[in-house]
């Protein structure tokens, strides 16, 4: 009992220190990677910008995140987590900023683009620095902490932006959503400056350890990664099981931004003109997921159990998606239906981060989990799209729900019949 005592005494000392500033910084990271569709309701008419070409500005944030992400994770493991990912905060919340100089289709690709690049490694990089602190069978609760931002992101950035543009469109004579980025971006950089004071590359970096909680953590990581059996970079790309795991996450991250970047759309079109009305509706498919979340993560890493608890997770998120589409007429059910979807989507990213870093350790883990993280995130690329596509095939305004609730099933398809179960312990 004393020795278990301890232990948790010092993992909480950890959560403490780190998953609180690492929520932070991704809340800031999320929000200024989607805030474009919300800023997409009062700057496509300003720039004159079709859906279209909409779209492709969102989407194209993924093409240049995909080309720098491996790359940027390895460079991560080499200069240290403190260093690198202070170095991404700050570039990107600088080019984030500077979304406010948009005034055409091509500057909006342009440092959408840029943005991708600047952002590349910040997600799968903390995925990887939670590999340093924490053993799989604790992984999982803490990743849906650190996840959760993405739904907290939107339970408060889409009031604040829509605040953002109600009370300050006209202001100096700048536009909302111009002051929407500027305001938005600003945050980044100066939490960028604060890694280099808050944040510890690893566990033997921390001061705020002794001795004896240094040794407990190094030694149940060592204990654990002596059985994994991918340690070299070559391992990751060798690894069939982690290209099964990119097409899955592929499928994740389409359904993830096909419901991100149209939802203050689909809200707006229920009748709600004020932007700050929008912003406070969208936020209750995040809230929704934030609690549901955290209780899927929970039981996840209490059961030891990952694989089926994605595939019926997902598996509901579709169905939401089907019923939201199907109750389109009706704000209320389609609210609800919305939530179930949304818990179903990204309550399924802490669910699916722990099966990589399973097998895969050392620098294989950094690659493994850049290369998925990267090639799945070229369906952030496809979902925004989604819904453009979907207008050349059928006239049904829902039909592009349909298509990316099929994309999920196909998904959670791809993860029952492929990825193999867990071996007890």
């Amino acid at each position: 009992m004393k020795n278990e005592s301890f232990e948790a005494r010092t993992y909480r000392k950890v959560d403490l220190r780190i998953i609180p500033f690492l929520f932070l910084c991704y809340i800031l990271a999320y929000l200024d990677r989607v805030n474009v569709g919300f800023a997409k309701l009062q700057m496509s008419a300003d720039l004159s910008l079709s859906d279209a070409a909409f779209a492709a500005g969102a989407g194209i944030f993924f093409i240049g995140y995909f080309f720098f992400e491996v790359p940027s994770n390895l460079l991560l493991k080499k200069y240290g987590a403190r260093m690198w990912i202070a170095r991404i905060m700050i570039s990107w919340g600088i080019i984030s900023s500077c979304m406010m100089f948009v005034n055409d289709k091509w500057s909006l690709y342009i440092i959408r683009f840029l943005l991708g690049v600047a952002e590349a490694g910040f997600f799968p990089g903390i995925i990887f620095y939670l590999t340093l602190w924490y053993p799989l069978s604790r992984r999982s609760t803490r990743t849906a902490w650190f996840v959760s931002a993405i739904a907290v992101a939107g339970v408060i950035g889409n009031p604040i932006s829509g605040w953002i543009m109600d009370s300050l469109s006209g202001a100096m004579g700048v536009a909302g959503w111009q002051w929407l980025f500027l305001l938005e971006g600003i945050p980044s950089v100066i939490v960028g400056f604060l890694v280099f004071y808050c944040l510890d590359s690893g566990i033997e970096d921390a001061r705020w350890l002794n001795v004896e909680e240094k040794a407990l953590l190094s030694n149940n990581l060592y204990a654990e990664d002596r059985q994994k059996p991918g340690h070299k970079l070559i391992d990751a790309f060798k690894s069939g099981r982690v290209w099964i795991l990119c097409a899955v996450y592929f499928t994740l991250v389409i359904g993830l931004y096909g419901i991100t970047f149209w939802l203050p759309t689909i809200v707006n079109a229920f009748g709600i003109r004020d932007y700050f009305g929008v912003g406070m509706v969208t936020a209750i498919p995040y809230a929704a997921a934030v609690i549901g979340m955290v209780i899927l993560s929970r039981h996840s890493d209490k059961t030891g159990e990952r694989r089926l608890h994605y595939v019926f997770n997902m598996t509901a998120g579709a169905v939401g998606l089907v019923l939201s589409a199907v109750f389109a007429s009706n704000p209320v059910l389609a609210i609800i239906f919305l939530s179930v979807a949304t818990i179903g989507v990204i309550g399924s990213i802490p669910l699916f981060w722990p099966i990589p870093s399973a097998f895969l350790a050392g620098t294989a883990a950094a690659a493994g989990i850049g290369l998925v993280n990267s090639v799945g995130n070229l369906g952030g690329y496809i979902g925004p799209n989604v819904q453009i596509w979907a207008r050349h095939i059928s006239s049904d305004p829902s039909a592009s729900l349909y298509i990316i609730a099929g994309i999920l099933m196909t998904g959670a398809g791809l993860t029952f019949f492929f990825i193999p179960k867990e071996r007890p312990g």
